[in-house]
């Protein structure tokens, strides 16, 4: 079975949906993952994600 339809989703994101982490800093990553920060919701790498929600890291 071809996996053809893989990634379709950001394909039409900016960059498909890479960019600059704004927790970790980190550079071409792809930022998918909504998190709230107050009032503002941010966008977010997996690996920041993991650790925001396990408690390893705050904003």
């Amino acid at each position: 079975m071809s996996k053809a339809h893989r990634g379709k989703g950001i394909r039409e994101l900016f960059a498909r949906g890479r960019g600059e982490c704004p927790v970790c800093k980190r550079k071409s990553v792809k930022i998918l993952y909504d998190h709230e920060v107050g009032d503002q919701k941010i966008k977010i790498c997996k690996t920041c994600k993991a650790a925001l929600k396990h408690g390893k890291k705050t904003v």
